[in-house]
């Protein structure tokens, strides 16, 4: 009787440390890695989605941001976490773009993805003295004088580069029509705008907000499905133009592949409840943000339209290898 009842405590404490595991999850704190630089937009969204999230689940979530190779360096740390929700990551559209240019093997299915939290479709801007109201009359003298306009936004092939190109591609203008001129970004691209160096700029409406409430720049249109709520004015690029193509930068909170049932599931009612919360919201007005929600397999199916659409226009101008 002795030995049976030893057996059984044996038994009942084996089993113990499996369940109370996967029931206290989390039970250590959590790290959150930005595969960007500290001071950024996608590293502010990382900062409050970690906030809120830490007071949801109890556990400190702390975030790290893992610079370098164009976004390969944080992106590759998610992706080679252990698979126990311990170290989860803010992935961005980059991941859709990397693997294209020949910068990694890593794609969307490189993770477990948990939820989307952020997406500012790309903007057309022009000068507010432009002889333009709307993106029609943009794209009829686009059509009508090749080579007379040069655009800006980013880098040579950066998200913004490959707004214009799949915008013209919908409009059956080839993208080499417009020549791209390579920047460090929205700002430059804007004062290049300014200055008359580039006739037209794609960027995010955030991101051309000042020069838009100054009165000096005008926005014809958004890439995005719906009309933005920080300027519902702008018509969509259907409105405008009768055209499909949507693109954007989004953010979305991923793990490594592979990640648990119960693991995710915490995961994603946290950040549900951290999406609809009056702080998030808040952040995104203030910010200028755009909100998007997508969880679980809507998210992967996001992912997953999203680089190939990305590739297709990346192949179309040369940049995909």
């Amino acid at each position: 009787m002795k030995r049976l009842l030893a057996g059984l405590g044996l038994a009942v404490s084996a089993l113990l440390p499996l369940s109370s595991a996967q029931a206290a999850y989390p039970d250590r704190p959590i790290t959150l890695i930005v595969p960007w630089g500290a001071g950024g937009g996608t590293d502010a969204v990382a900062r409050i989605i970690g906030s809120l999230v830490e007071r949801d689940l109890g556990q400190p979530v702390a975030v790290v941001n893992r610079t370098g190779g164009q976004g390969v360096v944080g992106h590759q740390a998610i992706a080679d976490a252990p698979a126990d929700g311990y170290t989860i990551g803010l992935i961005t559209v980059e991941i859709g773009m990397m693997h294209w240019q020949g910068l990694t093997k890593l794609d969307y299915q490189s993770y477990t993805p948990i939820a989307m939290v952020n997406e500012d479709p790309a903007g057309i801007q022009v000068k507010a003295d432009a002889p333009y109201k709307t993106a029609k009359e943009l794209i009829a003298d686009i059509k009508a004088n090749p080579g007379k306009f040069k655009a800006s936004g980013t880098g040579q092939g950066g998200i913004w580069h490959l707004a214009l190109a799949g915008m013209l591609s919908s409009e059956k203008i080839q993208p080499s029509t417009v020549p791209w001129v390579p920047s460090n970004g929205a700002a430059p691209s804007l004062q290049d705008l300014m200055a008359g160096g580039v006739q037209v700029v794609t960027c995010s409406l955030p991101e051309a907000r000042s020069l838009i409430d100054a009165g000096r720049v005008k926005s014809l249109a958004i890439m995005g499905k719906e009309r933005s709520k920080l300027m519902p004015d702008v018509p969509t690029l259907k409105e405008a133009l009768g055209s499909d193509w949507t693109i954007g930068a989004w953010r979305g909170v991923a793990g490594p592949k592979g990640l648990p049932k119960e693991v995710t599931d915490k995961l994603e009612a946290a950040l549900k409840k951290a999406y609809e919360s009056k702080e998030y919201q808040d952040f995104l007005t203030n910010r200028g943000f755009g909100g998007r929600w997508a969880q679980g397999a809507a998210f992967g199916a996001f992912m997953a339209e999203s680089d190939a659409s990305l590739g297709a226009v990346m192949k179309e101008v040369g940049l995909a290898k």
